[in-house]
């Protein structure tokens, strides 16, 4: 079978895939969720003129020198207006956030005033408008301030807020189910047995999936038999899952059952092996609105298979409007031989020259075994198929890693 080109193979798996429907969340866990269409702000902000400073409220014609003397007349708190008009020769002792009162145009901050009594004197005059928010000034009733496709910061909850939302129309977050197979593995804590090992890809992939907007769905370690692998499918598909990843059996092998599963399944195989490295087992299928990813065992490769298809199909069904990978220019670090047929995926480290070139370094080991490398890296160095041999300084492109 013909190994199929990277951007062929991302090209399927997200063929088809659309935003999950809309969903209303509070605005506590709307955090990070990806907003499903654009919302116009229900009220102005601040919905009147407001003072910006403590101080007086005045008329900028009574207090535009030094000197001035006015009389104060009433006093203004947040949430507590003045009901009378500021009139010739008066003030208004006003604090932050207070209602400008009727009448007065500026306010002349404490600072520069004298108190004497029940009046003040000026001592720097008075601009009209001056440490005033203007009715409006952060934003309007009807203003859309937030765009469907936008994954929600802590900043736009706060604005959501202010535009007085206390729930957000988000789209449904992906049930991504994940099924690890193999006889040789056990869970972390463990002892394992001869010729097994600890399992560790499980974690890194559901904080992958988690960091990207996805609910996870455990279904565990399947035992190397056809009956078992099969029921994790059956499994997957009744509890509604929108993905489903398994890890390992996605090779050739006596006791690689995940392909005979998805087929015993009727699950449609679009592509199974792909020219990249790592990963060439890479599985994908649909069985009705399931889409299933069969990653291969071998912990780089399934990390980085997942980075490089799972992410994108968890973004798009989440309504983002950024679903690929950016790559960045880099020089290398050192030399790198000659490439073959198969797209290569470096594990590499960055450092950043004085003057703001960004410099990759492949990391000495590139087995898909070798999780301390993958672990130590920041970025994936880009080998196209068929690239020449280059030399340290030449040019490339790269994908960072996740840094948090």
């Amino acid at each position: 079978m013909a190994l199929m080109p990277v951007v062929d193979a991302l090209a399927a798996v997200l063929s088809g895939a659309e935003a999950l429907p809309e969903e209303m969340v509070a605005l506590d866990s709307a955090y990070r969720r990806i907003l499903a269409r654009d919302l116009a702000a229900l009220r102005t902000q601040p919905p009147q003129a407001m003072s910006a400073m403590d101080g007086y409220a005045v008329r900028a014609a009574d207090a535009g020198r030094a000197g001035a003397r006015l009389k104060v007349i009433g006093e203004v708190a947040a949430g507590r207006p003045f009901d009378h008009t500021v009139a010739a020769g008066e003030a208004v002792r006003i604090f932050t956030g207070g209602v400008i009162p009727d009448g007065a145009d500026a306010v002349i901050i404490q600072e520069d005033t004298v108190v004497e009594g029940a009046s003040i004197t000026i001592t720097e005059a008075a601009i009209a408008g001056r440490h005033i928010r203007r009715a409006g000034v952060d934003f309007c009733e009807g203003d859309v301030l937030l765009t469907a496709g936008n994954r929600l910061t802590d900043r736009h909850l706060s604005l959501a807020a202010a535009m007085n939302y206390p729930r957000l129309p988000v789209h449904r977050q992906p049930k991504v189910a994940l099924m690890a197979t193999g006889d040789e593995l056990v869970m972390p804590g463990e002892t394992p047995g001869p010729g097994q090992i600890v399992y560790s890809n499980g974690y890194a992939l559901r904080a992958l999936a988690r960091a990207e907007g996805a609910e996870i769905i455990d279904l565990g370690i399947a035992a190397d038999t056809l009956q078992a692998t099969t029921e994790g499918v059956r499994r997957a598909r009744d509890i509604g899952a929108d993905v489903m990843i398994t890890t390992g059996g996605a090779s050739v092998g006596d006791h690689d059952l995940v392909k005979r599963a998805l087929d015993a399944e009727g699950v449609a195989i679009a592509f199974w092996q792909i020219a990249m490295r790592p990963g060439k087992p890479l599985m994908h299928g649909r069985l009705g609105a399931m889409r299933v990813i069969g990653l291969p065992g071998n912990p780089v490769s399934s990390y980085v298979c997942a980075f490089l298809f799972l992410v994108p199909l968890i973004r798009k069904l989440c309504g983002r409007l950024t679903v690929h990978h950016r790559t960045e220019a880099a020089v290398l670090g050192r030399a790198v031989a000659a490439n073959d047929q198969r797209q290569d995926y470096l594990r590499a480290r960055l450092t950043t020259l004085d003057d703001g070139a960004l410099v990759v370094t492949p990391v000495n080991h590139q087995d898909s075994s070798l999780l301390g490398n993958l672990a130590a890296a920041q970025a994936l160095l880009i080998r196209p198929p068929f690239a020449p041999a280059a030399e340290a300084g030449s040019a490339c492109d790269i994908l960072r890693l996740p840094a948090e």
